[in-house]
């Protein structure tokens, strides 16, 4: 039987990342994984092929509506060959899987292909595919088992016609007519490669907003990006059934003022978010104890209730974000080499890759007036950039909360060009506890969309902003 310093159960950002710099701080580590390749979700079926389509349909949507105005010619029609864009797709998730892999055997870590399950809290099963079992001891174990989609309890997802995500990445054809169940960020994003792609697109979703964990007006002038752009929005809408007849979908809904409503799609993606993934794991056996939404539990540190065993990512409370479980796989091992990590959740960034981009980072102004704290907005549209009138993105703003009293930063709501690159300006500056004044005060490039930032910055400070 193979002993182990670490074993990490899953491969995702979360558990490859822990194992990693488990390594490198001299632990004997071993990662088990039960599918044939690393990355888990976020690399085999979630962000990095969901973003090479946002892209590949991105070059689309140009050379079809933009490239003329730039005088750039075309002879002929452009056409759409999705088989290709799939299989584009894949050769980026290979490659970057394969990354993994490399990153394993350089650090040399034992990989296992098979379902980790506890036999105690020091001994794990790995069942593999063809039925037989290795056990392996460990000293500490990493649960990073990540998450699968939801579904709601009267639909029945057949992945033909009714689909969640992992099907949305793989069609054959471009729908007639896609309707999304949902209005986060996985739907958006995924109707948006099908919509530049031709498709109509019809968003149901139950809250009055959609991405209704972010800041109001990022949901606003996302949906009003987005209906531009032909996609259609039914918001305060109570899905009520999901019938596959055949060739198309029927769904109904209750309309907010109960009325009902009929969409019929050849396609249905629910998108209801993700529930933390256990199956098989047999954490009782471990005495690892799991909460009623299914999650691990875990206190301050990461630890479960069986004091050798922690678990990050999807499966534990908190945004379901592969860098949030990636510095949570930090945290773990360092905290097992007797470092003194710390993770500061209010200042993990939020991202939509739709376009115009989405991004945030800190607290909202709903949570600022909830809390009671006196707070001053500062905001500068995208529009007045020369930046993005060159490249004519001119959709969106970026808005800087900043407390009343000391002007520190409270939060940075964007939705533009570049945002979820931009965003990380502002996580560095509170980081480092910036007021609205400090940013305002640091040369920023110009032209470039980062300008936004700091206009936004003289907004928040007096009321200044230079360029409206």
């Amino acid at each position: 039987m193979s002993i182990y310093d670490v074993a990490v159960i899953g491969s995702g950002p979360g558990g490859y990342v822990a194992a990693i710099r488990c390594a490198q701080l001299g632990m004997k580590t071993a990662i088990i994984e039960k599918y044939a390749t690393l990355g888990g979700t976020c690399l085999n079926v979630g962000c990095i092929p969901s973003k090479a389509l946002l892209d590949s349909s991105h070059h689309y949507e140009h050379a079809v509506k933009h490239f003329e105005e730039h005088g750039i010619e075309i002879p002929g029609d452009v056409k759409v060959n999705l088989e290709k864009m799939i299989a584009r797709k894949k050769t980026v998730v290979d490659q970057t899987c394969d990354g993994v892999q490399f990153l394993m055997k350089k650090n040399n870590i034992d990989v296992f292909e098979g379902l980790g399950s506890f036999k105690d809290a020091t001994h794990i099963d790995i069942i593999k595919n063809d039925g037989s079992v290795e056990n392996i001891e460990a000293k500490h174990t990493i649960i990073a088992t990540g998450s699968k989609p939801s579904t709601l309890p009267f639909i029945t997802i057949d992945k033909e016609r009714v689909i969640t995500s992992t099907e949305a990445l793989k069609l054959k054809e471009i729908p007639e007519h896609l309707v999304i169940i949902g209005g986060g960020v996985i739907g958006l994003e995924l109707g948006q490669v099908y919509r530049r792609l031709g498709a109509n697109v019809s968003v149901v979703e139950y809250m009055d907003r959609i991405i209704p964990g972010m800041d109001r007006g990022l949901s606003k002038e996302l949906q009003k990006a987005m209906k531009k752009q032909g996609v259609k929005f039914y918001i305060s809408h109570k899905v009520t059934g999901v019938n596959n007849t055949g060739d198309e979908v029927i769904i109904t809904a209750d309309d907010k003022k109960g009325r009902p409503v009929e969409l019929k799609g050849d396609y249905c993606l629910v998108s209801v978010g993700r529930r933390p993934y256990t199956d098989g794991l047999n954490a009782a056996n471990a005495g690892v104890q799991l909460n009623e939404r299914g999650q691990v539990e875990v206190n301050d540190h990461l630890q479960t209730s069986t004091s050798n065993i922690y678990a990050i990512g999807d499966v534990i409370k908190g945004a379901m974000l592969a860098h949030k479980a990636e510095e949570e796989g930090v945290f773990v091992a360092e905290t097992l080499a007797g470092q003194k990590p710390h993770i500061d959740y209010n200042l993990i960034p939020g991202v939509v890759y739709t376009w115009p981009e989405v991004a945030a980072v800190g607290k909202t102004e709903d949570e600022l007036k909830e809390a009671g704290v006196s707070y001053k907005v500062g905001q500068f549209p995208f529009r007045a950039l020369g930046r993005a009138r060159a490249s004519k993105d001119l959709d969106g703003f970026v808005k800087i909360l900043a407390d009343e009293k000391t002007d520190e930063v409270l939060g940075v709501h964007m939705v533009g060009a570049r945002c979820a690159d931009l965003i990380a300006e502002a996580v560095t500056a509170m980081e480092f506890r910036a007021s609205a004044e400090d940013i305002s005060r640091m040369s920023h490039a110009h032209p470039t969309f980062t300008e936004a930032i700091k206009e936004a910055a003289l907004a928040a400070t007096d009321s200044r902003p230079l360029h409206i």
